[in-house]
């Protein structure tokens, strides 16, 4: 597959918006809430001075049902890791955006090999076994529900990405269209700030999702969605290992082996070179 250099490269974008945003709420005492909504503005403000300049930038229709999905996604995000463990979130966000892509994918008309099947089914076992609550741990049914609601607002988001002519405005008019929202969490918001936050907030708005959205939309043209669901199974796993990096959490057996069942998983999932005739 010649993509998957920039499939790798989009994955790991996505994965380091969790550990960005991890740092922020953790370790600078930033309000998610805030983190969402300086994300929104400095996306919108960087992906704005790369696209509307240029001359076949198409600003004539605005694409307001991205807007819409990727709107939901980060309200529905912030407001769920208020109080949701970072694995059950996790787990919650993945396996919803699996399924829903998954349908998708069927409806689309797409006819899913078995490897692809059974390699979503591997990544998926891997990720549970990975991210489930310990210790019974009880989980906020609004919470969740807010969750659940950011799946598929992503996969919203993802789905419209398809027919993006041109990545990088398109993704630059869907962050302007949230900017309206993202004043109005600043004003209500108000759940702290600091000057680290706000530095890793703009980072993970204007680089690793401004910049990494683009990236996604320009792959999700060029490959099958449902290799697209499944790919994204492996961002859990990476952003564990970013948090081991630069969080300095522990790494355990546990993790060790569990990323090897999902990336496993995700390996059997993605087409390989086709063979000349």
């Amino acid at each position: 597959m010649r993509l998957l250099p920039l499939l790798m490269v989009t994955m790991v974008a996505f994965a380091a918006n969790s550990v960005l945003n991890r740092m922020a709420i953790d370790m600078a005492g930033s309000g998610p809430v805030t983190f969402a909504a300086i994300r929104i503005l400095s996306g919108a403000l960087f992906l704005a001075l790369l696209a509307i300049p240029r001359p076949r930038a198409n600003l004539s229709r605005l694409p307001w049902l991205n807007a819409l999905g990727l709107g939901i996604y980060m309200l529905g995000f912030s407001f769920a890791y208020i109080e949701l463990d970072a694995g059950a979130g996790a787990l919650i966000l993945f396996g919803t955006i699996q399924a829903a892509m998954l349908l998708i994918s069927i409806a689309l008309g797409e006819k899913l090999p078995v490897t692809r099947w059974v390699g979503a089914g591997i990544s998926l076992a891997g990720l549970v076994w990975l991210l489930w609550p310990q210790g019974g741990a009880q989980i906020s049914l609004a919470h969740a529900t807010c969750m659940i609601a950011a799946a598929l607002g992503w996969s919203l988001y993802t789905f419209k990405g398809r027919t993006a002519q041109d990545p990088l405005t398109t993704t630059a008019l869907s962050f302007l269209l949230l900017v309206p929202l993202a004043v109005i969490m600043l004003a209500l918001g108000n759940d702290g700030a600091t000057r680290t936050g706000v530095l890793l907030a703009i980072t993970s708005g204007a680089i690793t999702s401004g910049l990494g959205y683009a990236l996604w939309y320009y792959l999700l043209a060029r490959i099958p969605f449902s290799v697209a669901a499944v790919a994204q199974l492996s961002v859990p796993v990476i952003a564990i290992a970013g948090g081991l990096t630069f969080l300095g959490e522990a790494i355990s057996l546990q993790f060790v082996l569990a990323t090897f069942i999902v990336l496993t998983g995700v390996a059997m999932a993605i087409p390989g070179k086709r063979k000349p005739r």
